[in-house]
C-alpha cells in the first residue's frame, strides 16, 4: 500500500523591510510573512493546508499532484 504525501512548491523573497514572504505556488493568495525564510515557509505551509482543508470540506477542487 502506497502513501501519497502532499508537497507544496513554495517561492520566497526578502522584502525591503527585512521580512521574508513565502508564496505557495498553485494556491492563489496563499502567502505568509516571517522573520526568516524557514518561519515564512512554515507559516505558508500551514496556511496552504488550511486552504486545502476548507476547499475539501466545501466540495471545491484542489490540486492533487506536486507541480514541478
Amino acid at each position: 500500500m502506497g502513501t501519497d504525501v502532499l508537497q507544496f512548491q513554495i517561492e520566497t523573497e526578502r522584502e525591503d523591510d527585512g521580512r521574508w514572504i513565502a508564496e505557495v505556488i498553485g494556491l492563489p493568495g496563499v502567502m505568509a510573512y516571517g522573520q526568516t525564510t524557514e518561519d515564512a515557509i512554515v507559516k505558508a505551509q500551514a496556511l496552504g493546508l488550511r486552504v486545502l482543508a476548507d476547499r475539501i470540506e466545501h466540495g471545491e477542487s484542489h490540486p492533487t499532484q506536486k507541480r514541478e
